[in-house]
């Protein structure tokens, strides 16, 4: 939604779609009192929020005191720095020590603390294993959670399936979003309203709520017409 203009068209835009819940993004917690204001005025809540690794690093106290300004407790880091996507195996490795470690200390504030994927976590480093596995296994013994962006998954070049139920005990959100046939939305980078793609959305509905889902997220990173996907999007994903 964040092509569509301020805070207030958004929030506006996706209340007329009918949705109830909303995931905030970083800078919404800069704001909380403020974004909790505005939420409220239109009958919304928040389900969750992105956060930066920055944002973890620096400002750690006060993304906790935003999450409980807002009213949520699913937060989620969703990328490292463009310079960082391709880096070696002990990177995400480090990488999921370091998130494990903030989710414990999310946890002892009621706040789960997750990673969002993309699709470059899907390349596989030295030692035969993908950037996802090792970031799951540094943080083994953690509550670090999964946002499973199911639509990156397949575009990484794997079974969304298989890895919802591999990495069960970690899954409490997806993102919902669509691919467009091969050759059509272009100019949308090839991503669909959600329901209107190739993905089956009544099979990976299914296999997102039995591996942990409690949020469905309607996603599309680049919508020509952000209203057009919101409703549509909604309009689906409620038929479910």
């Amino acid at each position: 939604m964040r092509n569509i203009g301020n805070l207030d068209q958004e929030l506006d835009t996706v209340a007329a779609a009918g949705y109830r819940n909303v995931e905030l993004i970083g800078a919404h917690l800069d704001d909380a009192v403020n974004v909790r204001a505005k939420l409220d005025a239109r009958g919304l809540k928040a389900s969750s929020s992105h956060v930066s690794l920055d944002a973890l690093r620096t400002r750690f106290d006060t993304v906790a005191a935003a999450c409980k300004t807002l009213g949520f407790t699913q937060l989620f880091m969703p990328a490292v720095p463009p310079a960082e996507r391709d880096a070696d195996g002990p990177y995400w490795s480090a990488l999921g020590r370091e998130l494990g470690d903030y989710a414990r200390r999310f946890a002892e504030q009621g706040i789960d603390l997750g990673y969002h994927n993309h699709h470059w976590e899907l390349k596989q480093k030295e030692g035969g294993k993908n950037a996802l596995e090792l970031l799951f296994e540094g943080a083994a013994g953690s509550p670090l959670t999964w946002q499973a962006d199911v639509a990156w998954l397949v575009r990484g070049g794997v079974d969304p399936k298989v890895w919802l139920k591999r990495y069960s005990d970690r899954v409490v959100s997806v993102h919902a979003k669509d691919i467009a046939p091969e050759g059509q939305a272009l100019d949308e980078d090839g991503w669909a309203d959600v329901g209107t793609g190739v993905l089956d959305w009544h099979d990976l509905a299914d296999a997102s709520r039995a591996a942990g889902a409690r949020w469905f997220v309607a996603e599309h990173d680049k919508p020509s017409d952000p209203g057009r996907f919101a409703r549509a999007s909604f309009t689906f994903l409620n038929s479910l």
